[in-house]
């Protein structure tokens, strides 16, 4: 029986076992020790990523991400041809003009990447659905639509 031996490496609360075995050659002990050490810290930045920047966003970045994610959802349903939507100017081309604005904006800005700004518009996306109240934001939302000039 050959001898081996492993490790386990824990970030950010996520485990990966790693076990490698003495004949292995060179390149297969560096797959077996890198492959997961990757895994593990992307699963944590894309942990920390969405957890820290809601924190380090203003109040407009904030907003522009609560509308782009309204002009998302409310594109949608008007392309389905939902009658509640259809009280909204059509929203297809602007809104998701105001999306792509804003998202490259609010990256130059803070420093996130398009990952990071893409979960964040997910999750306000998450919370308009959940909540139910995109006619709540959507007068608020096509004033800062027709001040960006879009």
């Amino acid at each position: 029986m050959r001898q081996r031996w492993g490790f386990q490496i824990v970030i950010a609360n996520k485990t990966c076992q790693v076990i490698v075995h003495p004949g292995f050659s060179i390149v297969q002990r560096m797959t077996r020790l890198i492959v997961p050490t990757a895994a593990l810290l992307a699963a944590m930045t894309a942990t920390n990523i969405s957890a820290q920047p809601g924190q380090q966003l203003t109040l407009e970045q904030k907003a522009a991400l609560r509308c782009s994610a309204a002009f998302a959802l409310t594109a949608q349903a008007q392309t389905r041809g939902e009658r509640q939507a259809l009280r909204y100017p059509l929203l297809a081309e602007r809104g998701r003009e105001f999306f792509v604005r804003s998202s490259a904006r609010i990256m130059d800005e803070t420093g996130l990447d398009r990952l990071a700004v893409a979960t964040l518009i997910q999750q306000k996306a998450q919370e308009l659905r959940d909540d139910s109240n995109i006619d709540e934001v959507m007068p608020s939302c096509l004033i800062m639509l027709e001040a960006s000039g879009i």
